[in-house]
């Protein structure tokens, strides 16, 4: 009568699994830190630690006067007073080779991140195509006050999804050989943030 027996045994373990209770899990904490200090301050001492030149100021078009002699790549709609005299301003649709011999670029952003001393870029208004960040050896960034997040949470809540999303956190670098930083790897060795205040 094996068979008998082995049915039996069948149904006991199929009776203790229906019968067995499992403890609801326990509420799992999750204190994740949401909201920073923010502030101009914080952001400014951040980017600078990724060696971003980083300078706050007041007045936009005095601050882009150390422009002038360059020629410079500027999406079609950052604003006119950004357009300082003396500079040769390089405007869309640009080759690849044309964007690559710039000067430099000159973009606004999305959003910036005090905690983490990042700008985010997402394509809008004054910030153009990706590609346009990443080919100049020289980007400088205007970044308005009130564009500051305290942190990551708060940031990404100002950001839309669906954009395609340019997280920086100063020049380009690498250290995957042997420890040693490169800067200009993947994108522009120097830069320049401002802070509008």
């Amino acid at each position: 009568m094996p068979e008998v027996a082995g049915t039996a045994a069948r149904e006991e373990i199929l009776r203790r699994i229906r019968d067995a209770r499992v403890p609801a899990a326990a509420p799992v904490v999750r204190g994740y830190h949401r909201e920073g200090p923010g502030g101009v301050e914080l952001f400014a001492e951040r980017v600078a630690d990724y060696r971003a030149v980083v300078r706050v100021v007041t007045d936009v078009p005095e601050a882009l006067s150390s422009l002038r002699g360059k020629d410079v790549v500027a999406p079609d709609d950052v604003p006119d007073e950004w357009l300082v005299d003396g500079v040769g301003w390089l405007r869309e649709p640009l080759s690849i080779g044309e964007l690559d011999r710039a000067d430099g670029v000159l973009t606004g952003c999305a959003v910036a991140i005090a905690d983490t001393g990042t700008i985010v870029l997402d394509g809008g208004v004054a910030q153009g195509r990706r590609a346009l960040t990443l080919l100049p050896d020289y980007h400088v960034c205007v970044v308005r006050a009130d564009q500051i997040a305290g942190s990551v949470p708060e940031a990404l809540a100002r950001l839309q999804p669906t954009r395609p999303l340019t997280f920086i956190s100063g020049p380009s670098a690498t250290s995957d050989i042997e420890l040693n930083r490169v800067e200009g790897v993947h994108g522009p060795r120097v830069l320049e943030v401002l802070i509008v205040t």
